[in-house]
């Protein structure tokens, strides 16, 4: 919901852009190009969508420099918000005009919070919650409500977990960590040993995950716990819904983990790294700083740093990309397999037909 209205003069000037265009016109909600109404502020980060360039109906738009506003005939002109990342534009600008909700401090009646937990001043504990002997939390957390806190962990300042979050025993959390629904931290780590006869005895996971400052994790994902040692992701990554990150992996900083990744247990991943959806790891590996794997991508091996690999198994990008195109080429190289073969053959039936007698 938009809550807010704004000179364009007040927007260009919150969000450091070099305004083209009237500044007395009113702002009141930020929407995309497509959907975007007269009164509102719209964004172009990527040129595939510049044709709605012309069709749009916002007031206006935050574009790089450079980029023209031709319009289709009829249509009013479109104010131009001039900066260098439309995108990260645009997401201050949603902080203008959305309110999120906010959480009085307090303990909601059908919580329950052990004697010797601890709670920081202004944290709002919501319904059904229930916070674990020696648990410490830090000041201005939120728990939704069906919020888990085990014993023994400790979390920081400005924690926010939404509904259905469970953080198991002493895991430890920093500061503005942010938990997504039926997010997991510190579920115990698949490890079993085998004994003999073939039965799994289960290993004791004894290592805590821990998840360093402005972590957001998003929902049904999990972090889980270390047989020994400790599970780590990095300060500033951000793990989007259903990614599984196994036991004793370390995560570094400003790591982006996209929609289904699953890391197996001991994956190291570098600083800046961003692995795209789907991507899967086998155990024991390390993924070097500043690195991209491609969506849907198998790693069984070690990578380089500031590299991009993808596909099963994974390599480098280039290669991947030359060996899809051969692929994709395979019925016409078959096909001239098949006429050269034949080609071949009839040469061979002609040169044996011509030969005499007395010289086979």
């Amino acid at each position: 919901m938009n809550f807010a209205s704004l000179k364009l003069a007040e927007v260009a000037q919150k969000l450091a852009c070099r305004l083209e265009g009237d500044p007395a016109a009113e702002i009141t909600g930020v929407a995309g190009l497509e959907y975007a109404a007269p009164g509102q502020l719209t964004f172009l980060a990527n040129r595939k969508y510049f044709p709605l360039l012309r069709t749009t109906r916002a007031s206006a738009v935050l574009v790089e420099e450079g980029v023209a506003l031709k319009r289709d005939p009829g249509l009013p002109p479109l104010t131009a918000l001039r900066t260098a990342n439309p995108y990260l534009a645009f997401a201050h600008a949603i902080d203008l005009f959305y309110q999120p909700p906010r959480y009085a401090p307090g303990i909601h009646p059908t919580a329950v919070v052990a004697a010797s937990a601890r709670i920081g001043a202004g944290a709002h504990i919501g319904p059904y919650c229930y916070v674990d002997e020696e648990a410490v939390i830090g000041k201005n957390a939120v728990l939704h409500s069906f919020v888990t806190i085990y014993r023994g962990a400790q979390i920081g300042d400005d924690f926010f977990a939404h509904s259905q979050v469970v953080v198991r025993e002493f895991c430890r959390l920093g500061h503005r960590v942010i938990l997504q629904n039926g997010a997991v931290i510190g579920a115990d780590g698949f490890g079993y040993a085998r004994q003999a006869g073939g039965a799994w005895y289960k290993m004791a996971q004894a290592g805590p995950a821990v998840l360093e400052d402005d972590v957001e994790v998003q929902a049904n994902s999990c972090v889980d716990r270390a047989t020994v040692g400790e599970t780590r992701i990095g300060r500033g990554s951000k793990l989007d819904d259903l990614v599984v990150v196994g036991h004793a992996s370390h995560i570094g900083q400003n790591v982006m983990l996209c929609g289904h990744v699953g890391l197996a247990g001991s994956t190291k991943v570098g600083d800046n790294c961003i692995l795209a959806g789907r991507v899967g790891s086998a155990g024991h590996l390390t993924i070097g700083d500043g690195t991209i794997v491609t969506a849907q991508s198998g790693v069984p091996h070690d990578i380089p740093p500031k590299s991009v690999y993808s596909g099963y198994p994974a390599v480098e990008n280039k290669q991947w990309l030359k060996t899809t195109a051969a692929l994709n080429r395979l019925p016409e190289l078959q096909r001239r397999v098949r006429e050269l073969e034949e080609l071949v053959r009839e040469a061979l039936a002609t040169r044996h037909a011509a030969t005499p007698p007395s010289e086979t």
